[in-house]
């Protein structure tokens, strides 16, 4: 594989042939169910043979090809399992690894980012990358005062490929639809081009992961690598080993899963309200699982890397998630929708049935009803289908519900998160992860949200 962009004529006709083989596929529907086929078996062949094309192009592509991809790996779980199963490994592999560009060319950018004696810098510089992603490669190396390091050098050309990617992704996102039920995969595609540039400079992301790293020195259940260097295109952090979050989910023992399932959720919600960004690339490439917990050897934490992606959210996640999720267990139908109304989720020319939301909104946060929920495939793909299927109403509230720009990613992580749940198959205490970390979902720490006043200085409640 060649550095990228490779010719940008060669990519655009890779991912423009996309829609016209789901095009064909959907003549072929027609054709098999004019012989007499059901619906419900065309529908999944079609599906079937569309996720092997999609995932076939995307794995073969790096900047924002691939990364659309691992965006969308994370929700195979609600897949049916006749179309996931056969694709799983092709998922996994978007989440951590791409062809690596070559060699000259991650010296030629050694060079010109950290000077002609750049070995100097390095006690020992593996050339084989260790991990290969959307933007950037990682090599492993022992920096001059005998840390081992990850380096991660970014692609020359990476920001015309993912912008010129995610373009004509946009083009086709409706046909992309049908491959991940109840998810609108055009906003995602939107708030991804809208991310480039910060995906593209070291500077934020180092910023961002030594906020982290400096918070978590020393937590006994998470783990992020200090950053010893930066430049542009070149990040050095120091090495983690670990078990790679995609290798629990293919083969780790149910012990692995569900400590690694409540470390992820603790990291979700705790991080913001600790550093005030929130870590927004959730998929199982960027996690790993290291020995030595607070219970000693045999016990786990959680390695997290990737801070290319964040939410700045200075005051932590808003209260009026908290709020609103509390409310809603609590069966306040009227005030859980006031608050909606005022938060942006409602538009004003709508008007809705505050108990047809109560009912759209609990079988989604049954995890947080209980003590310890189990995530599963299963669980997953029956949210995905009671929100998908037209004749659900369901499906006919969500399609008059808003979300609020301010929302987006928070709620692209967390529907992100849970799908790396419901991959791992891990029983978590989420209740107990709320209590701790989410503003306003213990009671104290509601802020007495009236939704009739205006939003003040000291509590802007639409920027929240």
């Amino acid at each position: 594989m060649s550095d990228l962009p490779r010719k940008a004529v060669t990519r655009t006709a890779k991912l423009a042939a996309l829609p016209l083989g789901f095009a064909g596929r959907a003549t072929w529907g027609l054709g098999k169910r004019i012989v007499g086929e059901s619906a419900e078996i065309v529908g999944r062949e079609l599906q079937q043979r569309t996720a092997e094309q999609l995932f076939k192009v995307l794995g073969e592509l790096k900047g924002g090809a691939m990364k659309f991809g691992q965006a969308l790996s994370v929700f195979e779980s609600a897949l049916p399992e006749e179309v996931a199963g056969p694709y799983r490994a092709a998922l996994t592999k978007l989440q951590d690894a791409a062809p690596p560009m070559p060699t000259r060319t991650v010296h030629a950018v050694l060079e010109e980012r950290l000077g002609a004696d750049w070995r100097d810098l390095f006690l020992e510089f593996e050339d084989k990358p260790a991990a290969a992603a959307s933007i950037g490669q990682v090599h492993r190396a022992v920096w001059q005062d005998g840390r081992e390091v990850a380096v991660k050098v970014q692609y020359p050309g990476a920001g015309e490929a993912l912008l010129s990617d995610l373009t004509q992704l946009s083009r086709f996102a409706r046909l992309l639809g049908p491959l991940i039920p109840g998810m609108d995969i055009k906003p995602l595609i939107a708030e991804m081009r809208d991310r480039v540039s910060e995906e593209l400079d070291y500077a934020l992301e180092a910023q961002a992961q030594a906020a982290h790293a400096e918070e978590f020195t020393d937590d006994p259940d998470v783990v992020v690598p200090v950053v010893v260097h930066q430049c542009d295109q070149v990040l050095v952090t120091e090495w983690i080993d670990g078990i790679p979050l995609s290798e629990i989910i293919t083969d780790g023992t149910q012990e692995q899963r569900d400590r690694a399932g409540q470390l992820l959720a603790r990291f979700l919600f705790s991080g913001p309200a600790r550093t005030g960004l929130l870590h927004a690339d959730p998929h199982p490439g960027n996690f790993r699982l290291l020995p030595g917990g607070p219970e000693g050897d045999d016990d786990w934490r959680l390695g997290v890397l990737d801070f290319g992606t964040v939410d700045r959210l200075p005051g932590g996640l808003p209260t009026p998630i908290g709020t609103s999720l509390r409310m809603t267990l609590d069966g306040e139908a009227e005030t859980v929708y006031e608050l909606l109304c005022a938060e942006g989720f409602v538009k004003e020319s709508i008007e809705l049935d505050p108990d047809a939301v109560l009912d759209y909104l609990l079988p989604i946060i049954e995890p947080a009803r209980v003590e310890a929920f189990t995530f599963t495939r299963s669980w997953m793909r029956s949210q995905a289908a009671r929100i998908a299927d037209p004749r659900s109403p369901a499906y006919q509230l969500g399609k008059q519900l808003n979300l609020p720009p301010a929302y987006l990613l928070i709620h692209r992580v967390t529907l992100s998160t849970i799908g790396v749940l419901c991959q791992l198959g891990a029983t978590v205490r989420l209740r107990e992860e709320l209590e701790e970390w989410l503003p306003g979902f213990v009671a104290d720490d509601d802020l007495s949200f009236a939704p009739e006043d205006e939003p003040t200085e000291e509590e802007p409640a639409a920027e929240a």
